[in-house]
C-alpha cells in the first residue's frame, strides 16, 4: 500500500525472520503494534537493536507475514497450516480486530472455536463410560440419574462422528477431519 524512500523503511525481525517495510505502510491501520513501530519515539518503547537497526519480536514469523501482508493489501487471511489458537492469539497481540479475517477464510479461522463450542455443548468435562453394577449407584458414587444423562448424550456424540448431518457440531467434526485426512495425504510421501 505505502511506499517511501530509504528513510521511510523500517526493518522488523520476527523470531528470527526479518521483515522489511515502510512506515507508511504500518500507518495504514492506526492503534495497531505496527502503526505504533512507526512513531518517532518507538525505539524507546520496543525491542530496537541500533547496530542492526531493526525492531525485535519473539513471536511466530510464519504468521507474521500474513499479518505484515494485512496491512499491505488490506485483505487478512488466515494461513491453512497454523491452527486456530495460535492464530487468535498473534492477531490479539498485534492488535488486529478478528472481524477483519477475510470471508473466504472465515471458515478456517473459527474452525477450532466450533469444534470446541461442540465438546462444550456435550458437558464440557470427560466422558466416564463405565462404573455401573446395576445396584442405581455406579462406583465412584453416581445416582441413576446421572447415567440416565449419560445415556441420553450417548446416542448424540455417536451421532457427532458418524452422521455429519446431524447438527452443526457433526459438521464440523466432519470437516475437521476430512481437513486432517487432506493433510497427511499432502504431507505422504509413498514408499
Amino acid at each position: 500500500m505505502g511506499q517511501g524512500d530509504d528513510t521511510d523503511r523500517i526493518v522488523i525481525n520476527v523470531g528470527g525472520t526479518r521483515h522489511q517495510t515502510y512506515r507508511s505502510t504500518l500507518r495504514t491501520l492506526p492503534g495497531t503494534r505496527l502503526a505504533w513501530l512507526a512513531e518517532p519515539d518507538a525505539h524507546g518503547h520496543f525491542d530496537y537493536d541500533p547496530r542492526a537497526d531493526e525492531f525485535f519480536f519473539d513471536r511466530h514469523p510464519g504468521v507474521f507475514a500474513h499479518i505484515l501482508n494485512y496491512y499491505r493489501t488490506g485483505k487478512l487471511h488466515c494461513p491453512a497450516d497454523v491452527c486456530g489458537p495460535l492464530y487468535e492469539e498473534e492477531l490479539a497481540f498485534w492488535g488486529i480486530d478478528e472481524t477483519d479475517v477475510e470471508p473466504c477464510c472465515w471458515m478456517t479461522y473459527r474452525q477450532h472455536r466450533d469444534a470446541e463450542e461442540a465438546l462444550d455443548s456435550f458437558g464440557g468435562g470427560p466422558v466416564d463410560l463405565g462404573g455401573d453394577d446395576g445396584t442405581g449407584d455406579s462406583a465412584d458414587g453416581e445416582d441413576e440419574l446421572e447415567l440416565g444423562g449419560r445415556r441420553r448424550w450417548r446416542p448424540r456424540v455417536w451421532a457427532l462422528f458418524e452422521d455429519p448431518y446431524s447438527s452443526r457440531s457433526a459438521r464440523v467434526s466432519a470437516t475437521l477431519d476430512r481437513t486432517r485426512s487432506c493433510a497427511q495425504c499432502i504431507h505422504w510421501t509413498g514408499p
